[in-house]
């Protein structure tokens, strides 16, 4: 050893130290080269395996031989390898920071171990708060609420505003109701309520009506909302795509928002088949566990865990993932992939726009940032695809044609992902989605995905990348009193064929393949009738329909009677004299000038009614023996039994607003 030590040390120094540096070099840029392939799970095993062995062998290689070399004096051939490998260290090196640097962005992407939760106490703007008994303030009664319960008493503590009157609501519409009209001074509710409740008609400047009076934020281990014993999405999966509309540069699944978009995808990464279901924001379903049924987009007032399971309710499919993105990722997203390719549809309302698809854009604004497209086969940029995917006001299906615009763009965008040619596309793809979206798959199942990837591109070169099949859930408008959002206003809402829906169900779970298709073995065709494709959920109609009371007042109780018998519902008449509130003049006796349901009511929900009724007008001479004994008529009707009039002192109904 002591020989191998004296001819080492009588070697060329400056050789001796080129030799020295680029052992150590290749053998860092080895480890860190090696470390970043070990990240890369699934990807393409057998040569990372390949490419470690061979690099490894390289570093034993020159270790040994230049070291020979060095001991025989053959300095020139020393450097030369030296040169050789130092390049191959450098390559090491940036193979290494652009495979960290995809792993980060990928990593951003999942959900994190710890959420930052934030409660606000909200006032409304003119309301100045005290610390009093006298001083309101409701707080939603599930101790389980992070924002508007957990961290609600801890923000009580944090501030000492102990000696307010605190009351427990079930749901956060409520409470905002009871903001507005003044029998609550305050709510407890998540930061994120402007984004959230703004889309609704009596909130729509709710960050101008109120005001955040205090607020506290804390850093807690994030809730799990879906449980999924996927390693990797090789096996058929579900996945939940929600589009948000927040001007917050950070996206919380496990906090109130606004799902502006709901998509469920059914994919089978061994046909690269998916079926696709749109569901109208407005549809009318059973919310979660909360024992309310409301329009579908109100779940996200309670969190991603309600929404997950009022889809899941709906469909009867468990959800695997689900991915959250803002609007702006799709603005990003579009422009990294240089456009997608969509056919604009023509506006059914030509007037507005002369002809053109106009529609607000990414931050909401109209005017001179109005964005337009002319109809037709284009390239779209992320501002006009964003704006297509929005617009519904100039189409006669309004808010199905934009459903409709929604799954053109997502599929252009799955077909474009195949002409990325560079690694910078590569990469400014992942910024724009790591910047604007969040799932719960983790970084190991997004790297799966690679695999179906290659598949795609390799298979779907001469046609589209993935077989997206569309659905078309048919249904019915109907105005109706939804309690959670509005005690006395009718709202719009979507009532759901379930044969339709059974229809788009069925095809879900063929994707899957928990269900075998049905063939079709027959097909007519005629030249004289264009051939339209069927698509799934949209022949499917039904005679059975949920009802909303309409408004009686100013019907005679003959034909509101008919309305309530063909619908089994009771009906009470109280006569209206003169001199009540509620008599109204203008009408002639026999005319119902009050009910006792709201106009808009579920008449499942209604097994009787009363209805006062403009009683005969009095001479002037019954007026004065009248005056000292007031009697009221009343009469019950239902659809089993015959019409029966009796005399009682039954107070007469309170007025409402139909």
């Amino acid at each position: 050893m002591k020989v191998f030590f004296r001819k080492l040390k009588r070697t060329k120094l400056s050789v001796r130290l080129i030799y020295y540096f680029v052992f150590l070099l290749f053998l860092v840029s080895y480890i860190l080269f090696t470390k970043s392939l070990l990240l890369l799970n699934g990807i393409e095993n057998v040569i990372r395996i390949i490419v470690i062995i061979f690099l490894g062998t390289l570093l034993l290689i020159y270790w040994f031989l230049d070291l020979l070399l060095l001991l025989c004096k053959k300095y020139k051939t020393v450097i030369i390898l030296s040169v050789i490998c130092m390049l191959i260290s450098c390559v090491c090196i940036i193979g290494s920071l652009y495979i960290n640097k995809a792993y980060s962005l990928l990593d951003k992407i999942t959900e994190g171990e710890f959420t930052t939760y934030t409660s606000d106490l909200v006032l409304m703007s003119g309301t100045e708060f005290k610390n009093e008994s006298s001083f309101k303030v409701g707080i939603i009664n599930n101790d389980t609420d992070i924002e508007g319960n957990i961290l609600a008493y801890e923000l009580i503590n944090k501030e000492n505003i102990k000696n307010i009157s605190i009351t427990k609501y079930d749901t956060y519409f409520e409470m905002l109701e009871l903001l507005y009209s003044g029998d609550l001074n305050g709510i407890f509710i998540g930061d994120g309520y402007v984004d959230t409740y703004s889309t609704y008609e009596q909130y729509e400047s709710i960050a101008e009506q109120t005001k955040i009076q205090f607020q506290y934020s804390k850093k807690m281990e994030t809730k799990e909302v879906i449980e999924n014993n996927h390693s990797n999405v090789t096996e058929p999966f579900t996945m939940l795509l929600i589009g948000v509309d927040s001007e917050k540069s950070t996206l919380n699944f496990n906090s109130g928002f606004n799902s502006d978009t709901l998509m469920l995808v059914t994919f089978n990464p061994k046909t690269l088949s998916a079926t696709v279901f749109s569901i109208p924001r407005d549809t009318y379903v059973p919310i979660c566990n909360k024992g309310i049924s409301s329009k579908i987009n109100s779940a996200s007032a309670y969190g991603g865990a309600c929404v997950v399971k009022t889809v899941e309710n709906l469909t009867g499919i468990p959800i695997d993932f689900y991915s959250m993105i803002n609007f702006q990722g799709v603005v990003d997203l579009v422009d990294a992939l240089g456009g997608v390719t969509v056919e604009v549809q023509e506006p059914d309302f030509k007037k507005p726009y002369n002809g053109q698809v106009c529609e607000q854009n990414s931050k909401r604004q109209f005017g001179n940032q109005i964005i337009c497209m002319n109809p037709g086969l284009q390239t779209l940029n992320g501002e006009q695809a964003l704006a297509y995917s929005r617009c519904r006001h100039l189409y006669n299906l309004s808010d199905f044609a934009r459903i409709q615009h929604q799954q053109d763009v997502v599929e252009a965008m799955a077909n474009q992902m195949k002409s990325m040619k560079s690694v910078n596309d590569f990469y400014a793809v992942l910024e724009a989605i790591s910047n604007n979206m969040v799932t719960n798959m983790s970084t190991a199942q997004l790297l799966s995905l690679y695999n179906v990837f290659k598949v795609a591109v390799i298979d779907g070169n001469n046609g589209s990348m993935i077989n997206i099949q569309k659905t078309f859930l048919t249904g019915y408008n109907l105005n109706m009193i939804v309690t959670n959002i509005s005690r006395t206003m009718p709202v719009y809402t979507y009532q759901y064929y379930e044969s339709s829906l059974n229809e788009i169900k069925d095809a879900l779970n063929i994707t899957l393949g928990k269900k075998k298709p049905t063939w079709i073995k027959t097909f007519d065709y005629s030249i004289n009738e264009t051939y339209e494709p069927t698509v799934i959920g949209k022949s499917y109609l039904s005679t059975s329909k949920n009802e909303a009371l309409p408004n009686f007042v100013g019907k005679t109780i003959t034909e509101a009677k008919e309305w309530c018998a063909a619908r089994n519902i009771t009906v009470t008449t109280v006569e209206v004299s003169e001199g009540n509130p509620a008599y109204n003049s203008e009408y002639p006796t026999g005319t119902v000038v009050t009910q006792s349901a709201l106009k808009g009511t579920l008449t499942s929900t209604l097994t009787n009614i009363v209805l006062g009724v403009n009683a005969e007008k009095k001479t002037s001479a019954s007026s004065s023996s009248s005056s000292s004994s007031s009697r009221t008529k009343e009469t019950s009707t239902s659809s089993s039994t015959s019409e029966t009039t009796k005399q009682t002192q039954v107070p007469t109904p309170a007025l409402v607003e139909p």
